[in-house]
C-alpha cells in the first residue's frame, strides 16, 4: 500500500516539471504546492508568478489556500497588477505555466468555456489567464482528475489551445509559446510526441493499469514504447509537501 495520497504524488510530479531558476505562472491548487517543493528542494531560483500580480522568489511561509491569501503576499519579491504579471508573458519570460480544465482532447487542447451542444451548453468560469500561458509561456504542464468525460476525443469548446489540430499546426497559426509539455492526472504522466503532437502514455501511476488509463480515455490512447510506473514521492519530497499542506487540505482529499 502507498504511503502517499494520488494528490502527494500529483505534487510531486508537478514539481519535477521544475527547472532551476525558472520563471513559473503557478495558478492554483497543487501548482502552488509544486512551486513550494520546487523551489524548497531542487529548483531554489526558481521564480514564482501569480496572476494576481504577486511574484515570489521563495514559497510562502505558511499554508496557502488561494494565491491572494496573507502568506503568499508576505515576503514577495513583487506585489503588482494583473496586467504586470501578464506583461511578463507576452514579453516571453514565462517558462512554464500550470493549467486545469473541464475537458482536454488527444492534442492537449483544454475546455474550461463550455461543455454540451450550442443553445443547450453548460457554461463553464471561462479562460481567466488560461488563453495567454497556453498561447505564450515556453511550456506549460496540464493537471487534472482522469475521468473519460474530461479526457474527450475533441473538446467542445478550445479556451486554451495545446497542439490545435497536430503536427506543425502551432507554428502556422503564429503561436510562439510551446504548447503543452506534459499531462499529470489521477492516473498517470503523459506527454507528446514530437511529429504528430498526439498524447502519449508515458507511466501509470502505482497500482494502475494501462487497460485502466485507457477506459477512462475518450479516444484510441498512444503509448510509450514502454510504459513505466510513476516515480513515487521520496520522503524527503512529502516531508515538503506535508509542511506546507499541514492538514491535507488540497492533498489528501481528491486532487
Amino acid at each position: 500500500m502507498a504511503s502517499y495520497t494520488p494528490g502527494e504524488l500529483m505534487v510531486a510530479v508537478a514539481a519535477r516539471e521544475i527547472r532551476d531558476g525558472e520563471v513559473v505562472f503557478v495558478g492554483m491548487r497543487l501548482p502552488i504546492l509544486a512551486f513550494c517543493l520546487a523551489r524548497s528542494t531542487h529548483a531554489p531560483s526558481a521564480i514564482g508568478v501569480f496572476e494576481n500580480g504577486t511574484v515570489r522568489d521563495s514559497p510562502a511561509h505558511e499554508f496557502v489556500v488561494t494565491i491572494s491569501d496573507g502568506p503568499n503576499i508576505a515576503g514577495a519579491l513583487w506585489c503588482t497588477e494583473m496586467r504586470d504579471v501578464m506583461a511578463l508573458l507576452q514579453s516571453g519570460r514565462v517558462d512554464l505555466g500550470f493549467l486545469g480544465g473541464a475537458q482536454v482532447d488527444r492534442f492537449g487542447n483544454l475546455n474550461t468555456g463550455y461543455v454540451g451542444p450550442p443553445g443547450r451548453a453548460t457554461r463553464l468560469p471561462g479562460s481567466g489567464g488560461g488563453g495567454d500561458i497556453a498561447c505564450l509561456a515556453r511550456r506549460h504542464v496540464i493537471i487534472m482528475t482522469h475521468e473519460r468525460r474530461r479526457f474527450v476525443e475533441r473538446v467542445d469548446y478550445v479556451t486554451s489551445p495545446g497542439f490545435g489540430e497536430g503536427g506543425d499546426w502551432r507554428r502556422r497559426v503564429g503561436l510562439p509559446g510551446g504548447g503543452p509539455a506534459a499531462v499529470i492526472t489521477t492516473l498517470g504522466l503523459f506527454r507528446f510526441d514530437p511529429a504528430t503532437r498526439e498524447m502519449v502514455l508515458a507511466s501509470t501511476h502505482l497500482g494502475v493499469t494501462v487497460g485502466q488509463v485507457r477506459a477512462q480515455t475518450g479516444w484510441p490512447l498512444a503509448c510509450a514504447p514502454e510504459v513505466t510506473e510513476t516515480v513515487a514521492p521520496t520522503p524527503a519530497e512529502l516531508a515538503v509537501i506535508r509542511r506546507f499542506d499541514p492538514e491535507g487540505f488540497w492533498t489528501r482529499g481528491r486532487p
